[in-house]
């Protein structure tokens, strides 16, 4: 790898929610053992890229994905709150279906009643990500576990990406990730959702209901 700082957004493990296509938003739910044994597989191929720091969501589904890297590295975790994923408001333990069913003017423009808006999702990610940055040396690895729409919403917001644009990008799928590296011209995006064979995305983001 070259010698210049990277970043890792890693989306946390399957949850029982994902499979039931219900939206989590910043409701508290747990990995599955699904999501346990995605976490610990992926932990062990992201270790080889000898991480520098890991920042995380304090949910526990990102939490404890986290962990499982902690737990192969041996660096601690940092939890940052503005790397929760997007608030859900009304929307949040409704399956897709019932959001459709029962808000179909909000879901055809994807805003939750009470929920979060895509700006203020954008802009405490980026904050959160500057903030760790801070941190990195010139060659250091981040490693932020954050959430499916949060970290595509946050992405291409802190990328430069116009909002008009970001539907051309897919969501990631539980435990994948996306990479950015920064160069002489500024940040870029080199990887989207690796770390597997292409799989389903079970997500709150609007890619994944779009999909």
């Amino acid at each position: 790898m070259s010698e210049s700082r990277k970043i890792v957004l890693w989306r946390h493990g399957q949850t029982t929610w994902n499979v039931e296509r219900r939206f989590q938003g910043t409701t508290d739910i747990p990995l599955d053992e699904t999501g346990v044994q995605q976490a610990a597989r992926s932990a062990r191929l992201l270790a080889a890229l000898r991480p520098t720091a890991i920042v995380s969501s304090p949910l526990q589904r990102a939490s404890a994905t986290a962990g499982a890297l902690s737990e192969v590295t041996g660096l601690p975790v940092t939890h940052d709150p503005d790397l929760i994923e997007r608030g859900g408001g009304a929307w949040e333990g409704l399956t897709n279906h019932e959001i459709r069913t029962r808000y179909p003017s909000e879901h055809a423009i994807w805003q939750p009643p009470g929920g979060e808006t895509t700006e203020q999702v954008a802009k405490r990610f980026s904050a959160a990500l500057e903030r760790a940055l801070s941190r990195i040396p010139d060659d250091g690895l981040l490693v932020v576990v954050s959430h499916g729409a949060a970290v595509r919403i946050g992405m291409l917001h802190w990328l430069g990406f116009p909002e008009e644009l970001w539907a051309r990008f897919g969501g990631l799928s539980n435990c994948s990730w996306s990479v950015l590296e920064e160069g002489r011209l500024g940040w870029r995006l080199v990887e989207h959702n690796a770390g597997t064979l292409p799989e389903p995305v079970l997500s709150d983001d609007r890619a994944a209901s779009d999909g």
